[in-house]
């Protein structure tokens, strides 16, 4: 991917040597070339990096715009490219639960919900087990629990996997939706912390599989599974 940025406040040579340096020390940033003359800069990158991120590289003498492209749009194509697993498998799992709760024209809200959280967590479970020491190390970056106890990582996959088995079963749903209210409770707290910390972490949601960063979308996957638990703990 190339694109080309107008940058300015280059006055001379020193400037431009200093500008082209910055922007390839950057992650995923394979070649720059920058023109005082013309005052822009043309970077090949692996995949699109934001515009905040060059600047942010760049001292603050230097402005730098897009030319070719449009941002916020790269940005988009950037998120969805980037999430696109997580996006597929909640669709995918979200569809099957409207087909499964609609009966004779009736939704019903607690079949459709068992079977998403099923879904859910037998899938994530799935990739977890894929590479159950990669997730473990991943997990450990910051989970609470997985931070001080190690084993934990291992174990959260296979409490996955036993909620899956339960929602799909239909297996004392009280205590199932008790048990996942606690462990996505204390799981949400590492997730919270890393990204007000802004920390560039990988998320292990997927385990180690797939390499998704740390972000508002985690908060939005543990959330969600922690409102529905709390939903169907009241509806019962």
């Amino acid at each position: 991917m190339i694109h080309t940025y107008k940058v300015t406040g280059m006055t001379c040579g020193s400037c431009e040597a200093k500008v082209k340096s910055s922007l390839l020390m950057l992650p995923g940033v394979t070649d720059v070339e920058v023109s005082k003359e013309k005052q822009s800069a043309t970077i090949t990158m692996g995949k699109h990096i934001s515009l905040s991120t060059f600047q942010n590289a760049l001292d603050k003498k230097y402005s730098i715009t897009a030319i070719d492209h449009n941002e916020t749009a790269e940005q988009a194509k950037s998120w969805f490219t980037t999430y696109k697993p997580i996006i597929l498998i909640f669709g995918y799992i979200t569809i099957i639960a409207l087909i499964a709760a609609t009966h004779q024209n009736t939704f019903h809200w607690m079949q459709g919900m068992n079977v998403f959280m099923a879904g859910f967590f037998l899938t994530f479970s799935f990739f977890k087990m894929l590479d159950l020491e990669g997730f473990a190390e991943s997990y450990s970056m910051y989970d609470v629990i997985a931070q001080k106890i190690k084993v934990w990582g291992f174990a959260y996959a296979f409490i996955e996997l036993a909620l899956g088995i339960s929602y799909a079963t239909n297996f004392q749903p009280l205590v199932t939706n008790i048990v996942n209210l606690v462990v996505m409770s204390i799981s949400i707290i590492g997730v919270l912390q890393s990204v007000v910390n802004k920390r560039k972490i990988k998320c292990a949601c997927l385990g180690a599989v797939f390499n998704l960063p740390m972000s508002t979308v985690t908060i939005i996957e543990d959330a969600l599974m922690i409102g529905m638990s709390a939903l169907m703990l009241f509806m019962l």
